[in-house]
Order: C-alpha cells, then sequence, then structure tokens
C-alpha cells in the first residue's frame, strides 16, 4: 500500500497547525494588554477574573475560528469576549440577587438611546494624554463608566472598531453604541478636566 498521500497529509496538517498557532502567539501578544484593561474596568479591577475571561476567549477563537485570517480574529475575539463578559456579569447580578432567576436581570442603566446622536469620530485616546493627564487616570476614569459605555469607548477608541462593527460586537444597534460613546467621551471629559483644563466638559 502507498502510504506517500498521507505521509504527505500529514506534513501538511502539521505545518498549518503550527502556523495557526504562531498566528494566534502574535495575535495574543498583540491584544492582551488592551483586552485586560477593557476586562478589568468591566469587572472592577479583578485581575483574576479578567484574566480568566481575555484567556477564555482566546481559547474559544482557535477552537472555533483556527481556519479565520488574523483581520477576522479581531471582531470575533471581541465577540466572544464580550459574551463572557455578559455571561460573567448575568452570573454576579444573579449572585446579589437570590430571585433573579424569575425575572429579566438587567445589566445596563443606559439602555436609552438618544435622538440624534452625531456618530463621532474615533478619537485617539492619546488625545487625553498630556502632560497633566496620565493613563493610569485615564484608565481610572474608564473605570468609572457604565460598562456598556466603557466596552463603547474601548471598542472604537483604543480598538479602531467602526460604530456598525463595534454593535456586532456588543450585540446591539449602531444607535446605541452612538449613545454609549457618546456618554463616555461626555463622561471622560467630565472627569478628566479638572487634570486637563483645555478637554473642558460638553453639554448634550
Amino acid at each position: 500500500m502507498d502510504l506517500a498521500p498521507k505521509q504527505s497529509d500529514t506534513a501538511d496538517s502539521s505545518v498549518l497547525k503550527s502556523t495557526v498557532e504562531s498566528r494566534l502567539k502574535n495575535f495574543m501578544n498583540e491584544v492582551t494588554g488592551r483586552a485586560l484593561v477593557m476586562m478589568e474596568s468591566a469587572t472592577q479591577n479583578q485581575h483574576g477574573i479578567a484574566m480568566d475571561l481575555v484567556q477564555e476567549a482566546f481559547i474559544s477563537l482557535h477552537k472555533s475560528y483556527a481556519e479565520k485570517s488574523t483581520e477576522e480574529w479581531y471582531p470575533l475575539f471581541y465577540t466572544i469576549l464580550n459574551n463572557k463578559l455578559q455571561d460573567w456579569r448575568r452570573k454576579e447580578a444573579r449572585r446579589a440577587q437570590p430571585f433573579s432567576f424569575f425575572r429579566k436581570v438587567s445589566l445596563d442603566d443606559d439602555e436609552i438611546e438618544l435622538n440624534d446622536v452625531v456618530d463621532e469620530s474615533t478619537p485617539n485616546p492619546l488625545e487625553f494624554i498630556d502632560r497633566a493627564v496620565t493613563a493610569e487616570e485615564i484608565q481610572e476614569a474608564i473605570a468609572q463608566l457604565p460598562v456598556r459605555q466603557q466596552q463603547a469607548f474601548m471598542l472604537r477608541a483604543w480598538e479602531g472598531f467602526d460604530t456598525h462593527t463595534t454593535a456586532q460586537i456588543m450585540n446591539c444597534t449602531d444607535g446605541s453604541v452612538k449613545t454609549h460613546y457618546h456618554r463616555a467621551i461626555q463622561g471622560l471629559r467630565a472627569s478628566l478636566a479638572h487634570l486637563n483644563p483645555h478637554l473642558g466638559g460638553s453639554s448634550e
């Protein structure tokens, strides 16, 4: 029996697996830091929980979407991460409210969409940083925002996703993203205004 084709298939499979593992390693090195910042803010600085969520998202990405291109991994990874965060938040909410299984648990206090919100351009996060405002102070200000506002800001300003892609990741409407993002920018400007007088606050 000719075993050459099987050996060739095995070799091709080994190379493909090695390539995927290499791509995933590079991808993890690039996004882990930002993803952890996002999850630490969303979990109120519970580093262990944040790390678990990020690692679980990477595992799911590798398990279900290994054949996708690296560019496709970005929105897929954050969609998975968002879903895991929402699952964790629901469990925490039910733990805090023992009888919440009898009713739908509301996770957000700012889901009402604002009418006619302009789809603001994606700012460079560094615009908030000058000699008076440090990265640590920005992270602290982000952590004070409601979780959905944190997500909208981080996905748009830090990851550079557009409104529609952000909405797909967050599993909400484009209008909700615009609302969360608009409020996040206002909240950050208000929180950081005393540190940087050039920022100022804006009113709706």
